[in-house]
């Protein structure tokens, strides 16, 4: 894929679960069931870690020869300043890092999207040790965020907040 076609993935990705999120109150957003995260730790979670986002992950793979970077899957990072954060705070921070995202990889080369990083963690995903720019952009949004949108909808039915179809 292209960066415009990347872009294009990820704003549409981030649309379906912000959309997916009309309608959750503060209660509903504050509470999980035994053993889950919460809707808001899902969206700190999509966040990711409070001291840089995913648009300096992607600039990694720009500004260094193969990064290595340290994913912590399964981490929420939801931290005591983001549980102090409205659900429509944390929301709007997830709206601005993925269109932030989506601008920045709009304009990237098949040169640029082509580059590699070493990624631990994805050793034993399809993606692999060693994506490319572009594969794991698109493994952010069409992996990523559908997995969580997945999820947001198995807790919001098991909160008895059952989503819109």
């Amino acid at each position: 894929m292209e960066g415009k076609e990347l872009s294009q993935v990820v704003r549409q990705k981030a649309e379906e679960f912000k959309k997916l999120c009309e309608g959750v109150n503060e209660g509903i957003a504050s509470r999980a069931p035994e053993g889950r995260w919460s809707p808001k730790e899902i969206v700190s979670h999509l966040c990711g870690p409070q001291d840089r986002g995913l648009l300096s992950a992607i600039k990694s793979f720009l500004e260094q020869e193969t990064p290595e970077l340290a994913l912590q899957p399964g981490e929420s990072f939801f931290s005591d300043e983001r549980s102090r954060k409205t659900f429509r705070e944390l929301l709007a921070q997830f709206e601005r890092q993925y269109s932030d995202v989506a601008a920045f990889v709009a304009g990237l080369s098949p040169q640029q999207l082509s580059r590699k990083a070493h990624i631990p963690a994805l050793k034993e995903s399809p993606l692999g040790e060693y994506p490319t720019l572009a594969a794991f952009i698109q493994g952010i949004a069409e992996y990523h965020i559908t997995f969580h949108i997945d999820h947001l909808r198995e807790i919001l039915t098991a909160l008895g907040a059952a989503p819109r179809a």
